[in-house]
């Protein structure tokens, strides 16, 4: 009986300790990643302003064939949005909130199972005959112990996605001329 009041003891300590380390954890991250494709920077915008086109090059999808998705609003403008459902890789929106033709993409995720929101950026800079392709998002998680740990996590859990994403928007690009 003894053990077992230690160990009680022992584990209501350990949480307390994790619950305050939580609290002076960060509550804003950003993961950011970026990627030369040798084309114009009007090819690779044509297909990150139509979000119907992140299909093609996005790992979401790819990983979740059976993933339900459907679009609102003026299509490769400000205002579009996909909703989607996913079993594996959960449920969300995305909408755009800005452009620059050729230049810039910014887009709103809201995640409702977390209720966590965030802001997506895709900029592209002509540099000679190529085009760097910068993905970032970022955002603030609030006072939640749990969601700034997922903050402090959250550039190792995004980032190769991201990674993943921009070669696969590469290859995509470079291969349709």
């Amino acid at each position: 009986m003894e053990i077992l009041k230690k160990f009680i003891i022992a584990t209501l300590v350990l949480v307390v300790i994790l619950v305050g380390i939580g609290f002076i954890l960060p509550s804003h991250f950003r993961v950011e990643r970026d990627i030369l494709i040798d084309a114009p920077p009007e090819k690779i915008y044509a297909q990150v302003v139509d979000l119907q086109k992140w299909q093609d090059w996005g790992v979401w999808f790819k990983r979740d064939p059976a993933m339900e998705v459907r679009y609102e609003g003026p299509q490769g403008e400000v205002g579009m949005k996909s909703v989607w459902s996913s079993e594996s890789q959960g449920s969300g929106e995305m909408e755009v909130i800005a452009t620059e033709e050729n230049q810039r993409l910014v887009y709103r995720l809201y995640f409702p199972d977390f209720a966590m929101s965030s802001t997506g950026e895709i900029v592209l800079t002509q540099q000679d005959d190529r085009t760097k392709v910068l993905w970032k998002d970022y955002g603030e998680v609030g006072a939640n112990p749990v969601h700034r740990y997922f903050a402090l996590m959250m550039d190792s859990m995004v980032g190769p996605d991201f990674e993943m994403g921009l070669e696969n928007l590469k290859t995509l690009v470079e291969n349709s001329r």
